[in-house]
């Protein structure tokens, strides 16, 4: 949700940046491995209590992050394997920093545990969804390289529970159990969702 705003306002805040990038002939998946990098640190950082030094690293590596799709574009090299490459780390940035949270607050070890569980149905659900979109021609409503279903839980959501959890740690008992509600919404309506469309697909072919 957040993600589709901050993708179309970040090409045009970051335009200097990207040129002075492609001055230094940095790579579209060179950016990816940094902000994932950053974001292992960001977790590291978590683990060791440092709550604020991580809050700062997560947002930069998010924010870093989304520069290598622009990149890419802006170069002319978008690739299949940039694409899938960004989606992994990004997916190991999210769990780390689980893991980071279990390692400081081991207290709320089941929600930490059904958060990796959320995501692996989250991003499963998403690709799967996506993919079956793009073979079946359905309209895609976002412009990635891999097709991606929207839900309500993405990076942006994703970045917001982290930092209330960062800065209210004290309030972690309500609001794991919150983004864990989200988590879930959103894969029962992307369930909803392909079961509408493929179904209605379906019947278009009859």
């Amino acid at each position: 949700m957040i993600d589709d705003t901050f993708r179309k306002v970040l090409p045009r805040l970051s335009l200097p940046l990207v040129n002075l990038l492609i001055r230094l002939k940095v790579t579209p998946n060179q950016l990816t491995v940094s902000a994932a990098l950053i974001a292992l640190l960001a977790a590291a950082a978590l683990a060791q209590g440092h709550l604020l030094v991580a809050l700062g690293l997560w947002w930069f590596s998010r924010l870093w992050d989304g520069l290598d799709g622009i990149l890419a574009r802006a170069t002319d090299s978008t690739s299949d394997f940039g694409a899938l490459l960004d989606i992994q780390l990004d997916m190991m940035a999210y769990s780390a920093m689980v893991v980071g949270f279990y390692l400081q607050f081991p207290q709320y070890a089941l929600q930490w545990v059904l958060m990796l569980f959320g995501y692996v149905l989250c991003i499963t659900g998403a690709l799967s969804l996506g993919n079956l979109e793009n073979l079946r021609g359905i309209d895609a409503r976002e412009q990635r390289d891999l097709r991606l279903a929207t839900g309500l839980a993405e990076g942006g959501e994703t970045g917001m529970f982290y930092t209330l959890f960062l800065l209210l740690p004290n309030w972690l008992g309500v609001t794991t159990w919150i983004w864990l509600g989200v988590l879930a919404v959103t894969v029962i309506a992307r369930l909803e969702l392909a079961r509408r469309e493929l179904s209605y697909q379906e019947q278009n072919e009859k």
